[in-house]
């Protein structure tokens, strides 16, 4: 049920907004009898009222991302070029540190959206939730099989343990749907651990621990630089796979649409100025992943630039490889209908007003 999803906390958001405190109760207030304002006051009166009225005008959105990863990148652009206060949106953006945490806030009605991976989409549907991918971000595996150095083809993978950052995530189902396109059975012929983020899978690589994991650039370079080696890249696969999307609920889009489609619209734009300012790009990922090196950055924007889409609808194509791959240990994924866990009409109603053209100018 929707309540095993709720969080036992509660996310530390602002103080309430400046007007509602006791000097706007309609208390009387003493001044001195004959008083008469100055102007100066008169001035920083209105002022203050002013400043303080303007404040009701800007619609509040909450809006949490999970993974330091590229996926995350429209995000961070919103944050940088301000692409929600542009409409009137007074953003609270927040990284949380892991994909089913920002679920739980989602659920708890901490927050309004969710950058985050659609692989709890599903698990939370299916247990009754009622959220829904609105936008779509990734719509493959854009990641790589890296190695231990002395490992040169697949085929030596038989045998071998990898590394995940935790079982059930998009790298675990990412790393399993690779290994059987290329001939490997995950479950038969290998052992696929959970050892945490990347830093946790370089360090199980170093000690022997483990002989290959999952990772995306620009780490794949960091990798190397490690004497580690680039077997596989996943996005040559072309797995329809829903890596990375815009999460909200159906209550949230009933009760604000309008709010819900100016995120879709930032997203949107911001999209835009990845795909198509690479040096602009690479320099949001250098602040965000704390990578400098050209190589690296340059691999990380040609990678996740190509599968960036201009029309993000979030399509049913995604949902439909996460749900096959759920069926065999939960039957409620055979029978569900991967057009139930989207929403396409706020990205529809975004391309019909003709934004999305103008915006690549066509």
């Amino acid at each position: 049920s929707e309540a095993s999803y709720m969080a036992p906390w509660r996310l530390p958001w602002r103080d309430s907004h400046p007007l509602a405190n006791d000097s706007f109760s309609g208390r009387a207030v003493w001044c001195p009898r004959n008083y008469v304002p100055g102007i100066n006051t008169i001035l920083a009166l209105a002022t203050i009222l002013c400043s303080r009225s303007s404040g009701f005008a800007q619609e509040k959105l909450r809006l949490a991302w999970a993974g330091a990863s590229p996926t995350n990148s429209p995000v961070w652009v919103i944050q940088e070029k301000k692409l929600l206060q542009k409409q009137g949106v007074e953003p609270e953006i927040i990284a949380i540190s892991n994909s089913p945490t920002v679920l739980q806030a989602l659920l708890a009605g901490e927050i309004d959206a969710a950058s985050i991976s659609v692989t709890t989409l599903t698990s939370s549907r299916l247990a009754g939730a009622d959220t829904v991918m609105v936008l779509g971000v990734v719509p493959t595996f854009v990641d790589h099989i890296v190695s231990a150095g002395n490992i040169t083809s697949v085929e030596q993978l038989k045998g071998k343990t990898g590394a995940v950052n935790r079982l059930g995530t998009t790298s675990d189902m990412g790393l399993r749907l690779a290994l059987r396109r290329l001939g490997i059975d995950p479950e038969r012929d290998t052992k696929i651990v959970p050892v945490g983020g990347t830093t946790e899978r370089f360090a199980a690589l170093s000690k022997g621990l483990v002989h290959f994991t999952i990772i995306a650039e620009p780490f794949v370079r960091e990798a190397e630089k490690l004497g580690f080696r680039d077997l596989v890249s996943i996005g040559s696969l072309k797995i329809p796979s829903w890596c990375n999307g815009i999460l909200t609920r159906e209550s949230i889009i009933k009760s604000n649409r309008p709010l819900i489609m100016k995120l879709v619209r930032a997203m949107v734009e911001a999209i835009h100025f990845l795909k198509t300012d690479k040096e602009g790009a690479k320099a949001i990922f250098r602040k965000n992943l704390g990578i400098s090196d050209p190589e690296g950055l340059e691999r990380a924007h040609r990678d996740y630039s190509s599968v960036f889409p201009e029309v993000p609808y979030p399509t049913p194509e995604g949902v439909k490889t996460m749900l096959d791959d759920l069926a065999p240990r939960n039957p409620k994924a055979a029978a569900a209908d991967p057009k139930a866990f989207v929403d396409q009409s706020l990205v529809r109603e975004l391309e019909a007003s003709g934004f999305i053209k103008q915006l690549y100018q066509r």
